[in-house]
């Protein structure tokens, strides 16, 4: 389904506030988009009565690299995301990612051919660094198996810092597809919106990115392959980078309004 064939009503404001010592927004006006029949609402966690019971799992310092420390953790509206140049899940790279899907005892599990859309607002702000190596925000995994079906991932190229979707297709090659300047919507409460099929073939990924209420990204590809014959599929938030990049800092990504939809 076309998500520009739907009228948006969220409307986000100004103006910055600190937040763990390092720069946020304060609160916007906030409307939820008009969502078309068919989909229902299957996901809409609530930070104050939720908290971290909103995901299946954490992934929080599994290394035990910065102990006594909570990297995942409610702040205000949001769920917060904190990584330290000092964490560590692995020799070579950093983890701090909430995983799945969870409304009170009961997790929501993406099956095959099902159709989703997730959504959810972002704030990223300048320590969240584009890198030469990896830094997934978001991926889409098997339930503990294998690499991500897709990611979304700020990176440098050509030295300017670019958002990026990297996709897997049916050989198993990735596509990475550019959405646009990361800088611009850094520092900033944006609308992420992904819909898409979890099938082998005839299945899809549908991305739209808004800033303040304008569509800034569109995008779709079906050379896409969003399913493995085991398990289920869940979204993953947070951030996981390789220490393989120069000049990473301290950061923090903020999320805020998740949803999850099933087309029915």
């Amino acid at each position: 389904m076309s998500v520009l064939s739907r009228r948006d009503a969220v409307k986000m404001g100004a103006g910055a506030v600190l937040l763990g010592g390092l720069a946020s927004t304060a609160r916007p006006a906030y409307a939820d988009p008009v969502i078309q029949a068919g989909w229902a609402l299957k996901w809409s966690p609530d930070p104050a009565k939720d908290g971290l019971q909103a995901f299946e799992g954490l992934e929080d310092d599994r290394a035990g690299s910065h102990k006594g420390v909570k990297h995942i953790y409610v702040e205000g509206d949001h769920w917060r995301f904190d990584m330290h140049t000092r964490d560590r899940d692995g020799s070579d790279r950093q983890r701090n990612e909430s995983k799945g899907m969870r409304s009170g005892g009961s997790v929501h599990k993406i099956n095959k051919d099902e159709t989703w859309k997730i959504t959810w607002q972002a704030f990223w702000p300048s320590a969240l660094t584009a890198t030469t190596k990896f830094t997934h925000i978001h991926q889409m995994k098997v339930q503990d198996v294998g690499g991500p079906l897709w990611t979304i991932t700020p990176r440098m190229k050509g030295g300017t810092p670019t958002l990026t979707i990297l996709t897997l297709r049916d050989n198993d090659a990735n596509t990475e597809h550019t959405l646009g300047s990361y800088s611009a919507l850094q520092n900033k409460w944006i609308d992420i919106e992904l819909d898409f099929k979890a099938s082998n073939s005839g299945g899809h990924l549908h991305w739209v990115i808004k800033d303040a209420g304008k569509v800034v990204v569109d995008g779709r590809t079906t050379a896409v392959d969003l399913w493995r014959d085991k398990n289920y599929l869940r979204p993953k938030w947070g951030i996981y980078r390789s220490l393989g990049s120069s000049g990473l800092r301290d950061c923090y990504q903020l999320i805020r309004n998740y949803k999850g939809y099933k087309w029915e």
